[in-house]
């Protein structure tokens, strides 16, 4: 009985399946079974399909951009013209939100050290340029406001490489073009003296500078003579006194605050800066420990000398020991090893009252503390020593390696203190 009733069931299960087949319930059912035909596009598994393709505003640096035009640290690349037919130049536009006088400092220093030929360079109102050769390379720097972001710096980098280009730099030994020979039927004129020997050669025309750009390669300015002339007896600097009058780097003031401090206090451990170590971790990206200046870098990071990350400012990740030196931070870096002490409190209105600056409002709020306390330094306060009477503390300009020697010259606060003068005359005299 049992096996009749499995028999019977399976009859009309194949009945209704049969009926099923030319109904739209069977065609849903067939479907349903059949693979899907957007499957069988893609690609086999662990086989990567198509790469993501970059956003549309993503900016490539050219595959020909010379290993010798140095990048500005901590610029950001933002458009790029290649060269064409009717374009000899490739050009790439950048931004920092370092102000314009810094970037062009910059670029000046680097092509005086690099032995590239400064062929013009030029200053106005807010804007600059500078052109420079090397080799078949020539290399335009265009800088401007950002008028898109408020307080950045854009500038453009136009490079081509065309021996023609080393035509645009006058030679001394370059002559006159000869005069157009006559033809046969004029007379040829008659020589004034027969005498073989080649006239001189016309001086060249001289190389546009800018009348308020100082001699990067100058005398020593005065009134900074002495604070300087001690700083190199001291062997601060590598040589005797290189480049007076030249923007003085982040990383090479670095490395003379911490000589300048720990040779003045020579005598005295409790007032040294211990420097940094290979097996420290580096408090700045961009100075790993194979930098040359890692060990003084590091040292100032440390001891909280110096914003970074040990002293809590997130925003301080790069040093960029390349860039000039601005003057307030010069002083920011400065004043603590004077005053060996917490730094007050201060606003912009207390920095104007006390020393009377215009510009008080520009100085970045880390560094309002640092001038607020040099004042009350008296005649040896670091601005007075290196400016002199001023009513403009131009935060953003940069600092000059003998306006640096004037800072570094003298460590201490309200008349407890060290000069350079002490320790040359007394370098075995140990202090109380």
């Amino acid at each position: 009985m049992k096996h009749s009733i499995q028999v019977l069931t399976a009859i009309c299960l194949v009945a209704l399946l049969g009926s099923c087949a030319n109904s739209p319930i069977g065609d849903t059912l067939e479907g349903s079974l059949q693979a899907d035909p957007q499957l069988a596009e893609n690609p086999p598994f662990g086989q990567s399909g198509d790469l993501p393709t970059p956003p549309d505003d993503f900016v490539k640096l050219p595959d020909d951009f010379p290993q010798e035009i140095a990048i500005y640290p901590g610029s950001s690349l933002e458009d790029v013209t290649l060269s064409a037919s009717d374009r000899a130049e490739t050009e790439t536009v950048w931004t920092t939100a370092d102000p314009i006088n810094l970037v062009q400092t910059y670029y000046q220093n680097k092509f005086q050290s690099d032995n590239w030929e400064i062929v013009t360079r030029t200053e106005t109102e807010g804007e600059g340029s500078l052109v420079a050769t090397r080799d078949d390379l020539k290399v335009t720097i265009d800088l401007q406001p950002d008028g898109q972001s408020s307080g950045e710096t854009q500038f453009a980098i136009d490079y081509s490489r065309d021996p023609k280009n080393l035509a645009s730099v006058p030679k001394p030994t370059e002559s006159p073009s000869p005069l157009p020979k006559p033809s046969d039927s004029e007379s040829p004129p008659v020589a004034a003296s027969p005498s073989p020997s080649p006239s001189p050669s016309p001086s060249p025309s001289p190389t546009p500078t800018p009348t308020n750009t100082p001699d990067s390669t100058g005398e020593i300015p005065q009134e900074l003579q002495k604070f300087a002339k001690d700083i190199a007896k001291l062997g601060i600097f590598e040589s005797d006194f290189p480049s007076p009058n030249q923007a003085i780097t982040r990383g090479e003031y670095a490395r003379s605050l911490v000589r300048a401090n720990n040779k003045i206090y020579a005598n005295n451990p409790a007032k040294q800066i211990r420097l940094g170590v290979p097996s420290d971790d580096p408090a700045f990206s961009d100075v790993p420990t194979s930098h040359p200046n890692f060990g003084e870098i590091q040292g100032l990071a440390e001891a909280g000398l110096i914003p970074s990350s040990l002293s809590g400012d997130s925003t301080a990740v790069q040093f960029r020991p390349d860039a000039p030196l601005t003057r307030e931070d010069m002083v920011l870096w400065k004043v603590p090893l004077d005053t060996r002490q917490v730094l007050p409190k201060a606003t912009v209105d207390a920095v104007q009252e006390r020393w009377g600056f215009q510009d008080a409002a520009k100085i970045d709020s880390k560094a309002l503390r640092a001038v607020l306390a040099d004042f009350d330094n008296g005649d040896n306060a670091n601005i007075r020593r290196v400016y002199g009477f001023t009513t403009l503390f131009q935060p953003k300009k940069a600092v000059t390696r003998a306006e640096a020697a004037a800072a570094l010259w003298y460590f201490g606060f309200q008349g407890d203190g060290r000069s350079a003068q002490e320790a040359l005359s007394a370098p075995s005299d140990t202090e109380s």
